[in-house]
């Protein structure tokens, strides 16, 4: 599997609950937090989730 990173780029401030524990589940929380995962189907699923929260980037 391919390693990304993931950078949270916007806030979660009156966003939905699932949302918001979408983002603590991938790790983040504060904006410009980012994290070094594999990229599985279960994290392209939470990552399409909240694309308008994060940016991704392939290493």
């Amino acid at each position: 599997m391919a390693k990304v990173i993931i950078t949270q780029v916007r806030s979660t401030i009156d966003r939905p609950k699932d949302q918001k524990d979408t983002i603590k589940s991938l790790g983040l929380g504060r904006i410009n937090k980012s994290r070094e995962i594999e990229f599985t189907p279960q994290i392209a699923g939470m990552v399409k989730k909240v694309s308008h929260l994060v940016s991704v980037k392939e290493i």
